[in-house]
């Protein structure tokens, strides 16, 4: 009598689930954003050139929604859409809104990104950053309707001057490429010296035009010459030069920043907190590792399809509003809950310091207080923000 009972419980709760899984049937259409810009000459043949940078990580995370959502009634579908060089962005951008995408990954420039926010199209869409670094995004030119994946230049400069701080490494030589990205990076790294305590004893911007793989034994020795410094620090986003100055410096000194030891969002040899097995579903589908790009977009669809389940509702406004509530968490394989600021909208998460075989730190650690969490000692806090929605 009691296992029929049991059985008949069983069999109607089984009834009632799946009657609120049809009756919550509901498709959620992301769009994937790329656009294409110039392939630089090659510096070295050891490293592919990715075409598929960001798109594979936002396909996992489709495949981790859909695992739940076949329990919910919820089906998510992906669309990629790749802007040619020269081509209109914002014109593909406002056909996507048009065609009822709410949820748009970006991989874009900077600029692309800050055109989109003057569209009246993009008040109706919730936008998720997952390539662009620049603080100018999460202060100035800040949008109420982005989300940024991927860790800002503050963050990852401020990650870096913890862990020297910690080494007592507080002399710093600093040298910066021309490029935008370049000169960004430096900035935040000057930052990030100065609310740390560090010093900057040297800077020098590398104006060499010549192939840095043919001259650097020549060069980098007498560029490096000056003043006595712990750790030489590099702002070379593109690689051209930065590769070259490890063991061509004048003094025997660590390499930190672009090149040396990277903050990174995430690396191919983080194995804790579970990060083994998404490595591997990477790397079974993707048949490569994956990339900081990769990570964000795969943390962007995993963030839409969290607030769906809890917020109980597709819509844009209800989303953006559970995403900045205290109800909502994000598990990301780095040890704590990820959240968002609610004052520039950027995820909040530790950052890794890797070299180019191994993890080395994970930050910030535990002894950088905050009165509301440590993570908030990386990057712009909420009295620095000069974000305004």
């Amino acid at each position: 009598m009691i296992k029929k009972l049991k059985k008949c419980v069983l069999f109607g709760a089984l009834v009632i689930f799946s009657g609120y899984a049809q009756s919550q049937n509901v498709n959620i259409k992301l769009a994937f954003l790329t656009q294409k810009l110039a392939t630089p000459p090659a510096l070295s043949n050891l490293d592919p050139i990715l075409t598929d940078k960001g798109v594979q990580g936002a396909v996992l995370g489709i495949k981790d929604n859909n695992t739940t959502g076949r329990f919910t009634g919820h089906q998510y579908d992906l669309k990629h859409v790749e802007v040619p060089v020269g081509g209109n962005v914002a014109q593909v951008f406002e056909q996507l809104v048009t065609n009822g995408y709410e949820y748009i990954i970006t991989d874009v420039q900077t600029a692309t990104l800050k055109s989109f926010f003057k569209l009246p199209s993009a008040k109706k869409v919730l936008l998720f950053n997952v390539s662009s670094a620049d603080n100018v995004l999460r202060n100035k030119s800040c949008s109420a309707n982005t989300f940024h994946m991927i860790p800002s230049d503050a963050m990852r400069a401020d990650a870096l001057a913890q862990f020297m701080l910690k080494k007592r490494w507080n002399k710093w030589f600093l040298v910066k490429g021309k490029d935008t990205a370049d000169v960004n990076f430096a900035k935040a790294l000057k930052h990030s010296a100065k609310r740390f305590g560090v010093k900057i004893v040297e800077e020098k911007t590398w104006n060499f035009d010549h192939d840095a793989r043919r001259t650097a034994q020549a060069d980098i020795p007498v560029f490096t010459q000056g003043s006595d410094y712990d750790v030489l620090v590099v702002a070379d986003v593109k690689g051209l030069f930065g590769e070259y100055l490890a063991m061509n410096t004048w003094l025997p000194r660590p390499i930190i920043g672009t090149q040396g030891l990277v903050p990174r969002a995430w690396h191919r040899t983080h194995e804790r907190w579970g990060a083994v097995q998404m490595q591997n579903r990477f790397y079974e589908q993707a048949g490569r590792w994956m990339n900081d790009v990769d990570y964000a977009s795969w943390l962007a669809v995993r963030a839409v399809g969290e607030a769906v389940t809890r917020a109980k509702s597709v819509a844009a406004a209800d989303i953006k509003t559970f995403l900045l509530s205290e109800e909502f968490s994000l598990a990301g394989f780095k040890g704590v809950k990820l959240t968002f600021r609610h004052w520039n909208q950027q995820l909040r998460q530790p950052v890794l310091l890797a070299t180019a075989r191994s993890i080395v730190s994970v930050m910030p650690h535990k002894e950088f207080l905050h009165p509301r969490t440590y993570l908030d000692t990386l990057g712009y806090d909420s009295p620095e923000s000069s974000c305004e929605f």
